[in-house]
Parts: structure tokens; C-alpha cells; sequence
């Protein structure tokens, strides 16, 4: 009896190494699982705010639009007069341009693109430089069309322009009750204001407005 329990004394201490050796491993793969598990919660997360951040910039240029759309108006406003032919300094274009490529993503290396401020000297159709719009760093550059097959008055032959009619009214002395009666017929034309601002981190949004002066 006694050798017997001798033996089993001997025998315990290496069926505790053993096990001992399978929680040492069994442990070490979970801290592994556990780190992998860390590193992709820390990348979804980097990558999380790198998106939100892109799509603020992106929303924040986009939003500066709206002052270069409104300077665009103003310029027309004020200069309603002389707008039957082209002025390249001030961004205008008294023809549609259909075949112009705003965005330069149809073509390369064409001559049917426009120079943004200096992006490609070569192009001849050159936009307005608004200037920086705020502390943002938001640059605002524009371009108007009068939505006319060529340059010139409205009447010319061969043109075509997009157009809307208008009739006012108009009261007089012709009678003593002051009548109203239609004032004549004006035709007034449609420009396309596009509007380009480049933000921070090469953020770039366009945006186009349909106005009639």
C-alpha cells in the first residue's frame, strides 16, 4: 500500500504540467484573437472618421457654392445691358457651349475642358476667380452661359436661345376707372451659372443654377 501511493504522488505533478501547458496555450491564442479583434476596431474607427471628415469638407465647399451662384447674379444684374457677347475675363459666355467638358472627366488632353483658375492653362474657355471664401480655405471660381446658340441679339437669323415670356399689366388714364391693360410682350433669357469651389485635403464640388435676367 504504501508504494502504491508513493507511485501515485509521483505521477500527480506531471498531469498538472500538463494542463498547465494547455492553458498556457489556449491563453496565448485568445490574447492573440484579442489583439487582432483591438487592431480592427481601431482601423474601423480611423477609417470611420476619415469618411465623416471627407464628407464634412465635402458638404462645406458644396455650401460655399451658393455665394459664388449669388456673384454670379450680380455680375449679370449689373451688366444685363452687354451680355450679346462674350467676356472671358469676367467668366461669361454668350453661347451655350454644349460640347464644353466642365468637369474634365470626359476627355484628355482636349481643348474642351475650362481652366479653373490656372488647373489647365491651355483651355480657351477660362472661369472667374471669386476668391477665398472663407477661414476654410474654400476657393470659389465661376462660369455663366447665356443659353444661345451664338453671339449676338436675340433677334439675329439663325439664333436660338432658350427663353421665357412675360406679360405685365399696367393701369392708365384712358378711362375713369383706371382700367388695367396687358403691357407688351418681353423675352427674357436663360443662363447657367456653374460654380466650382476646391476645398481642403483636394476637396472639389460643382454646383449649377438656371436663373433668367
Amino acid at each position: 500500500m504504501a508504494r502504491r501511493s508513493l507511485s501515485l504522488r509521483r505521477s500527480m505533478p506531471r498531469g498538472h504540467s500538463r494542463q498547465r501547458g494547455v492553458v498556457l496555450l489556449i491563453a496565448l491564442i485568445v490574447l492573440v484573437a484579442m489583439t487582432l479583434a483591438g487592431l480592427g476596431i481601431i482601423r474601423s474607427i480611423d477609417t470611420g472618421s476619415l469618411v465623416a471628415g471627407n464628407i464634412g469638407f465635402r458638404q462645406a465647399a458644396l455650401a460655399g457654392t451658393d455665394a459664388g451662384a449669388e456673384q454670379a447674379i450680380a455680375w449679370l444684374v449689373a451688366n444685363r445691358n452687354s451680355l450679346n457677347l462674350d467676356s472671358a475675363s469676367a467668366g461669361y459666355y454668350s453661347t451655350r457651349q454644349d460640347n464644353l467638358d466642365i468637369t474634365g472627366n470626359r476627355t484628355a488632353g482636349g481643348t474642351d475642358g475650362v481652366d479653373w483658375g490656372g488647373s489647365d492653362p491651355a483651355q480657351p474657355t477660362k472661369a472667374f476667380h471669386v476668391g477665398v471664401l472663407d477661414a476654410s480655405g474654400n476657393d470659389l471660381y465661376y462660369i455663366i452661359h447665356r443659353l444661345c446658340f451664338k453671339p449676338g441679339d436675340l433677334n439675329d437669323p439663325g439664333q436660338s436661345c432658350t427663353v421665357t415670356s412675360g406679360t405685365g399689366l399696367g393701369s392708365g388714364q384712358g378711362s375713369p376707372t383706371y382700367d388695367w391693360s396687358g403691357l407688351p410682350t418681353s423675352l427674357q433669357v436663360y443662363y447657367r451659372i456653374t460654380v466650382r469651389s476646391n476645398g481642403p485635403k483636394n476637396t472639389v464640388s460643382y454646383a449649377q443654377a438656371i436663373v433668367v435676367i
